[in-house]
């Protein structure tokens, strides 16, 4: 039987550099020996990215919102993720249920006890075993933002104030659960950051 494998997480702000880096750590995994499963939420299996395109177009009330990131988790966990882990692979999910919890309750304001009920009947016992967190001012994100030159979707043309209470739970979050939760100083230079990633995705 083989051993399972680890479940490593990206999160942060929009403009941070969190996906720009999903490649290269994929890259990092895969040179010191592991099979590796790089998949994204909203998304990762078809129907879950349907309901990303749903998610990410239409507006919509923040607990409906929230109850379809988490339809979609669903779908992803039970056909992508535990069995990607049960077969010894290691999984790189750019956002999981951090991510609720920043942009849909800290974020919109849903009730985190919703957050927290939801992820304990869609990922029971499922928890990331190490989340890097990228993290950078509103200046930067925006600045990044605007220079990817493509259409923002809803969530990237949110305002400052939307912006700061997502930052400051992911923030909370890794001084709560500083085991599992690194952060990444996403405005330092590229060599610094991947330094950083290097010291944070090393597990036992």
């Amino acid at each position: 039987m083989s051993e399972r494998g680890k479940f490593i997480t990206l999160e942060g702000v929009d403009g941070a550099g969190k996906s720009t880096h999903l490649d290269w750590i994929a890259e990092r995994l895969r040179g010191a020996g592991h099979a590796v499963l790089v998949t994204r939420e909203p998304g990762g299996t078809p129907l879950a990215e349907r309901l990303r395109a749903l998610v990410l177009a239409e507006a919509m009330d923040p607990v409906t919102e929230t109850l379809l990131m988490f339809a979609a988790r669903a779908d992803h966990v039970a056909r992508l993720i535990r069995p990607a882990l049960s077969s010894g692979k290691w999984v790189l999910c750019d956002r999981f249920t951090d991510a609720t919890a920043a942009y849909q309750s800290a974020g919109k304001g849903v009730p985190i006890e919703l957050v927290e009920q939801l992820a304990a009947a869609v990922h029971p016992g499922l928890r990331p075993d190490r989340t890097l967190v990228f993290d950078c001012p509103y200046e930067v994100s925006q600045a990044r933002l605007r220079g990817t030159g493509r259409p923002l979707d809803r969530f990237e043309q949110q305002d400052r104030a939307f912006f700061e209470r997502v930052r400051e739970c992911y923030l909370r979050r890794a001084r709560t659960e500083p085991g599992r939760i690194r952060l990444i100083d996403g405005s330092a230079s590229l060599d610094e950051v991947k330094n950083s990633i290097e010291k944070n995705i090393a597990l036992a």
